[in-house]
């Protein structure tokens, strides 16, 4: 069970935000507004098991299986919960902000978040020196809660902008109809949904990359750490330069950047004819995964009618929740056969996905408006 933690930890942290929405996104159309489900439902569904993390700690040393057990529990109720009221979060968002600034505010909302993460990185390191096992841990933990609990206060200030117009309620199987029908018949939508799959699962090395440093060069934890930071640094500034960027020429030329920046950094590490090669392969990805974290969700919600982007955005992310608890799994299977091959299929998925994107997709931005009465 130690042993298999990690993994499953990391599949929890795949699936459960990404696996609900499109099963919930139903019922989130249903509703006028969408901030008492952040509040309220993302209080119990969301923010509440983060407390089971601190009795888990407090029962470390009294009952290991126990506090096991329940740190799985609220990790896991956690990320389902979170990916349950999702749709009504990104409905939040496009209510709230126009096409063009809605990269800003991801971009710079995102840069801000990574560097209070790195700051609390920097304080549990200190916390966990400080502290004997497992009050460490209990303290950690219990700031994280509070912490998010914070947040869900400020939460509670946002002024949604009710829509006039809210598309006719639907039953459930004309709800899932509708869902083939936006498949079978929306070619747009269904490249751009296929080109984000595919880089969902170009993303099968990025678990393997330091792991491949350590085993090919020995490189020290100092150089791991400095690996951590790069990423960090490329993130950061892959959301705020592609999220401006994404404001003038749209999300789809951030996705795109995006997926070249994966490409090249699995070239790099595949070619690898040194530790230093992984400097600047780190760099990219974090860039990239800056962009994707900027410009995903956002450009799924253009191409939903409005009224309707809860539909969009849970298809598109329970789809990329298959793919990625599907990938490590194949990554898995292939890094035990040699490092060089997954990279080199990481990199080809990534340049499949920028061709798909490049060829198959116009961006929405750049379609004429239809009346929603005409959506599916």
């Amino acid at each position: 069970m130690m042993a298999a933690t990690p993994s499953l930890v990391a599949l929890l942290a795949q699936g459960g935000w990404y696996l609900p929405q499109l099963f919930t996104a139903h019922a989130t159309e249903r509703l006028p507004r969408m901030l008492p489900v952040l509040v309220n439902i993302g209080f119990f569904a969301e923010r509440l098991p983060l407390f089971v993390l601190v009795l888990a700690a407090w029962l470390a040393l009294r009952a290991p299986a126990a506090a096991l057990a329940l740190t799985l529990l609220g990790y896991a109720w956690h990320a389902f919960g979170a990916g349950a009221i999702a749709p009504a979060w990104q409905e939040l968002v496009g209510r709230c902000f126009p096409v063009d600034r809605r990269g800003f505010y991801m971009g710079f909302g995102s840069f801000i978040g990574t560097g209070f993460g790195a700051a609390g990185a920097v304080a549990s390191v200190a916390l966990l020196s400080a502290l004997a096992y497992p009050q460490s841990f209990m303290a950690v933990f219990a700031i994280g809660a509070v912490t998010v609990l914070l947040g869900l206060a400020f939460m509670t200030q946002v002024r949604e902008v009710v829509p006039a117009f809210r598309p006719p309620a639907q039953t459930g199987q004309a709800f899932w109809s509708g869902v083939r029908r936006i498949l079978q018949t929306q070619d747009n939508f269904r490249w751009y949904l296929g080109g984000r799959v595919t880089m969902a699962f170009g993303a099968i090395g990025l678990g393997f990359v330091t792991l491949s440093a350590i085993r090919t060069w020995g490189v020290s934890d100092g150089t791991v750490g400095a690996y951590t930071g790069l990423n960090l640094v490329g993130e950061a500034a892959g959301m705020l330069a592609l999220g401006l960027l994404a404001d003038r020429h749209g999300h789809k030329l951030s996705l795109e950047i995006a997926a070249l920046a994966h490409a090249l950094a699995f070239v790099l590490v595949a070619w690898s004819p040194g530790p230093a090669v992984y400097y600047p392969a780190f760099l990219l990805i974090g860039f990239g995964l800056g962009g994707q974290i900027t410009s995903g969700i956002m450009l799924t919600l253009e191409f939903a009618p409005p009224g309707r982007q809860p539909t969009y955005a849970g298809l598109v992310n329970t789809s990329l929740g298959l793919a990625g608890i599907t990938a490590p799994l194949i990554g898995a299977w292939l890094a035990s056969r040699g490092f060089g091959s997954l990279f080199v299929l990481s990199s080809l998925l990534n340049l499949a996905a920028l061709v798909v994107l490049r060829r198959g997709v116009t961006d929405p931005r750049h379609l004429p408006a239809v009346p929603p009465e005409r959506h599916a």
